[in-house]
């Protein structure tokens, strides 16, 4: 993996651009080449450079509004005498700040280095902290998931129509928001299973539900696949003791309902399941300690299922 700090980015990338567009800027409110030069702190060569278009600029600072508010009350700070050097650095570092902030800095950090792609990475704004790292770990732990469900042979067989999910929790989450799913769903192609992008959070209302209402009464729980349910895929988790647990289908306040289920039970069940409504896909959820726990049990049920058949 090569290692390209976020800083790189910005001295190579955002600020020549960020200069490019206040050359022009000035020299549009009628100053010299030189007095631009003077302003931006490069020579008069090169702003002559800038002003012609010789030189290549990142599009994506380039239009971006926020590079055109701040070029401009630079630009009007320095043609009218009421902002200084100082002034006009603070204007830019706040202008790199929102850039740093899952903006266009972490687009071109994430395509220097692939490994980032889908981490939602706060490096440049919070550090490396306990929370940053339980995030990250969590997103690891959805695309480990989902890579065994997309490996386990037939496991197509058993993706809803509506798609298959899974989902890994912030250890204490209480919001849809802090548990993590492949966006758009996971879907079978051609007997394939599909994972159509990188894990997000709040990425699926439906699995956030179910693990949130598991992890109210076993925090422990904080990992669910759902697929498609299945008579004998149930009898399997029954005759390996995992006694499944049916609920209603409705959508409407599943989660208190869940809750309730979950609460008249001494332990959370690891599968549980619904036989559809109206309207509604019968659908199965496997519950695990972590979304991987869940994906192995899911496939391990799975298996034992096509070795009977």
């Amino acid at each position: 993996m090569s290692l390209h700090l976020p800083s790189e980015i910005v001295v190579e990338r955002v600020l020549p651009t960020i200069r490019v567009c206040l050359a022009g800027e000035l020299a549009n409110r009628g100053m010299t080449q030189q007095e631009v030069a003077e302003h931006i702190g490069v020579s008069q060569a090169a702003v002559s450079k800038y002003i012609s278009g010789d030189v290549a600029v990142e599009e994506r600072i380039e239009d971006h509004p926020l590079t055109a508010e701040t070029v401009t009350r630079i630009a009007e700070g320095f043609a009218s005498g009421h902002m200084d050097g100082y002034e006009a650095l603070d204007e830019l570092l706040a202008l790199v700040r929102a850039f740093e902030d899952r903006g266009p800095v972490c687009e071109l950090h994430e395509e220097a280095m692939p490994s980032l792609a889908g981490l939602g990475c706060d490096l440049c704004v919070r550090g490396t902290d306990e929370r940053l790292a339980a995030e990250r770990e969590t997103l690891t732990d959805v695309r480990t998931a989902a890579r065994i469900l997309a490996t386990a042979p037939g496991m197509a067989t058993y993706v809803p129509n509506v798609g298959t999910n899974v989902g890994s929790a912030l250890p204490g989450a209480n919001d849809v928001s802090e548990v993590a799913a492949i966006p758009g769903r996971i879907y079978a192609v051609d007997g394939r299973v599909e994972i159509p992008a990188n894990p997000e959070f709040g990425a699926s209302r439906h699995v956030a539900t179910v693990v949130l209402a598991a992890m109210a009464q076993d925090d422990g729980l904080r990992g669910a696949v759902n697929i498609a349910t299945d008579d004998a895929l149930l009898s399997t988790a029954r005759a390996r003791g995992l006694d499944p647990m049916e609920f209603d289908a409705e959508y409407d306040d599943r989660n208190q309902r869940l809750l309730d289920r979950f609460a008249s039970r001494d332990v959370v069940p690891r599968v549980i399941y619904h036989s559809g409504a109206f309207g509604i896909e019968p659908i199965t959820y496997v519950l695990g300690e972590t979304a991987e726990d869940a994906a192995r049990l899911a496939v391990s049920l799975l298996e034992t299922v096509q070795e009977a058949e």
